[in-house]
């Protein structure tokens, strides 16, 4: 089974990214093996549409669940549509954090946790 986790750095020791559509990286990680593919967030920077863009990219990556601080509406129902399961309210070492979701400990969600653009910061206008 693969997994996305959001992430600040390109490896397992890194820590998870509080924000889905605005990270800056996404590990993609077989939790069988433990391969683990990283690539940087090509939408992190986005006028728009950053959590929908990234999300229909972790569904060809062929990932069955995503792991994050935070998802938006956006990315929920894009993520969703495509069968993907979302867990949010996760931080921490991403080691750790896998080793939670082995053991089940970690929750699927049934709703975006935060509102539309939240990963963006202030807006300058």
């Amino acid at each position: 089974m693969k997994i996305c986790v959001t992430s600040t750095g390109e490896n397992l020791d890194a820590d998870v990214d509080p924000r889905f559509g605005r990270c800056k990286y996404f590990l993609i990680i077989d939790i069988d093996s433990m391969n683990v593919e990283y690539f940087s967030n090509d939408s992190m920077m986005a006028s728009g549409g950053a959590g929908i863009k990234a999300a229909e990219m972790i569904a060809k990556k062929g990932a069955s669940v995503v792991i994050t601080g935070n998802v938006g509406p956006n990315a929920f129902q894009t993520l969703t549509a495509a069968g993907i399961k979302v867990i949010t309210g996760v931080t921490g070492n991403i080691n750790q954090v896998i080793g939670n979701f082995k053991k089940g400990e970690l929750k699927e969600i049934d709703a975006p946790s935060v509102e539309s653009h939240f990963g963006m910061g202030g807006r300058r206008g």
